[in-house]
């Protein structure tokens, strides 16, 4: 729609362009039916000449998308539409989704979403799989799928090993009657040429039942590689038991009549006391000062009046995992935040993430973003001692869902304190939370999940 915007205000410029009046066709309405969208999505304060610079992510994805809409494309490819966008905003996205006409492609992580959608195509190891259903369909399918491969894979080994009993059985009974036969021949005073025969038929039996043990060994073994081959190396990760932490009744955060720095006037004032085993999520629009709030929690930023205590074990996780030296690896971090483990132990707790022997010991800037995020929750859950309190910040932003449902396990096996910041309904749902910590129109609000 770019195009046609700029072309028609060089027409309203004095412009007499063909070009111009071709770009332009039937859309002289262009500029009206922009601004309708942009109030009809609630950014009215936005117009065509406002610089892309000065919007917010959430504002940038959700005119990106209006401008999509209004294209008339016969075929839009969306590429992570939800992120960024709070949950009122990812219903509307829904909606819109759910109203297009024509042709719809969507690239996304996003479990609301995709239970939206009527056909799921994903990309694995094993390659392109399309489930003719929504999100929902398609994981009940691929368990059933695993499923069906474990139990193939399970049977070929058990059909390997049985045939091998069943061969060298047979091969050991070869033998015995070859030593047989040659030892009656011995006793019976059999001329040494009649002897020499029966030896070397005796050998080329041996002989070519060693060639189809062989070949039927290399069979059985094929079988079972097609089976394994039949399984996504999507392997489970598992946390290792991690310590009792502190009663539920003791109090781990205290916000008394805090005012926050650069939010709005509706979200600004906040008093607030958390609890030893309580777990909050934190959810509201863009915009409306959820960051500013762990930030001023941990001490990154002094609130503006007011008295703001945490206890000493408390850590924080930004979006940009900054506890994690990016130049230092895995393994070497993990062993400074616990002591008290031996290295087998902590390579161990590592695998069962799925974090290799190779992966936790290069720099840990070269892995990829869900494994950073796990081996910076590794160092954060495993440490001694361990935090007593965790905030983080839209964890599960940009992760794909393998590691998006790992984060999900790992966080489920932490038992202290929890406050996680997101916009993801799935992802939170998925944390055992307590409580909602909601900023709205009328300020912050604590509510029993």
């Amino acid at each position: 729609m770019d195009h046609i915007l700029v072309a028609a205000l060089r027409i309203e410029a004095g412009s007499s362009e063909p070009a111009d009046f071709d770009t332009v066709g039937d859309s002289w309405d262009a500029r009206e039916r922009l601004r309708d969208s942009l109030a009809h999505h609630g950014l009215a304060h936005l117009d065509a000449s406002t610089p892309a610079r000065a919007l917010s992510g959430g504002e940038a994805v959700r005119v990106a998308l209006i401008g999509s809409m209004l294209s008339d494309a016969d075929f839009l490819i969306l590429d992570e539409p939800s992120n960024h966008l709070h949950r009122t905003h990812r219903l509307a996205l829904i909606d819109q989704l759910q109203h297009w006409p024509r042709g719809l492609l969507v690239i996304s992580h996003d479990r609301q979403l995709l239970d939206t959608m009527t056909r799921t195509i994903e990309l694995t190891s094993l390659g392109l799989r399309s489930y003719g259903g929504n999100y929902t369909f398609h994981a009940a399918n691929k368990a059933q799928q695993r499923q069906h491969a474990l139990h193939e894979l399970e049977r070929r080994k058990r059909e390997r090993q049985r045939d091998a009993q069943a061969m060298r059985a047979q091969y050991e009974r070869q033998a015995r009657k070859q030593a047989r036969g040659k030892r009656q021949g011995k006793e019976a005073n059999q001329a040494n040429i009649l002897l020499d025969r029966q030896q070397e038929r005796s050998e080329r039996s041996a002989g070519t039942l060693r060639t189809q043990q062989a070949a039927a060994k290399r069979e059985l073994d094929l079988r079972v590689r097609d089976a394994a081959q039949r399984l996504e190396n999507d392997a489970p990760i598992s946390l290792h038991a991690l310590p009792t932490l502190q009663a539920a009744q003791r109090r781990v955060a205290e916000l008394d009549a805090v005012q926050l720095p650069h939010v709005p006037q509706r979200t600004r004032h906040i008093d607030l006391s958390l609890y030893g085993q309580q777990r909050v999520g934190v959810t509201g629009p863009n915009g409306c000062s959820n960051s500013t709030l762990l930030k001023v929690m941990i001490g990154m930023i002094s609130p503006l009046a007011g008295t703001s205590k945490t206890v000493p074990d408390t850590v924080y996780l930004d979006q940009r995992l900054a506890n994690l030296d990016p130049a230092r690896s895995v393994l070497s971090q993990l062993q400074d935040a616990c002591r008290s483990a031996t290295e087998a132990d902590l390579r161990m707790r590592l695998a069962h993430l799925d974090l290799d022997s190779r992966k936790i010991v290069i720099p840990s800037a070269a892995l990829s973003g869900g494994e950073r995020l796990k081996a910076a929750l590794a160092c954060v859950l495993y440490a001694d001692p361990a935090p007593q309190l965790l905030l983080l910040d839209e964890p599960s932003n940009h992760l794909d869902l393998p590691s998006a449902e790992a984060l999900e396990i790992m966080l489920q096996g932490y038992r202290g304190a929890l406050v996680v910041v997101s916009h993801d309904e799935v992802f939170l749902d998925k944390l055992e939370l307590t409580d909602r910590l909601l900023a709205s129109g009328e300020g912050w609000r604590l509510d029993a999940w």
